[in-house]
């Protein structure tokens, strides 16, 4: 299991060092918390992780990492990603609300594209949630589509990015 430490100094409150660790069972529940909690997901988009579950399974059969920082209670789970290989997509990427604008989205990218270098695939496909779409382009993501609505689970179109990875 491979550790990385890193600095952000783009914003005193977390200009603490950051972990980016793989994700293990016990993570689960504060995992879905973050997803279900998400305000990227209140109002017409609520039904999307209404219900949702980040399960120890999940974990189990996934590259899963979280972004831990330090705080007065300990350890914090500041957000985390999916890598799934096959086929090669990032099928989820969330921030905590409270560390939203501190470049934590960034950095789980960056160590996705590092995770998926090492896999092998040249790209990494995402399907967007649509309030994250300006997101994606300014961390290196090419825009190639849009994912039609699929109701009754998803009832909105979605835009489609990839990662290339040399």
């Amino acid at each position: 299991m491979r550790n990385t430490r890193l600095m952000s100094s783009r914003n005193s409150s977390i200009s603490r060092s950051i972990t980016i660790r793989r994700a293990v069972a016990r993570d689960a529940k504060r995992l879905t918390r973050l997803v279900r909690g998400s305000s990227a997901y209140e109002g017409k988009y609520a039904s999307a992780v209404a219900g949702y579950r980040v399960g120890p399974d999940y974990i189990e059969a996934h590259r899963v990492f979280v972004a831990v920082g330090a705080d007065e209670q300990g350890s914090r789970v500041l957000g985390f990603y999916s890598l799934v290989l096959t086929p090669p997509e990032l099928d989820l990427l969330f921030v905590a609300d409270e560390a939203q604008g501190r470049g934590i989205g960034r950095l789980l990218v960056t160590h996705m594209r590092s995770e998926a270098r090492a896999a092998g695939p040249d790209r990494v496909k995402v399907v967007s949630h649509p309030p994250a779409a300006d997101f994606y382009p300014r961390v290196g993501a090419v825009r190639t589509g849009t994912a039609f609505a699929n109701p009754p689970a998803v009832p909105w179109d979605r835009p489609e990015f990839e990662f290339r990875i040399p």
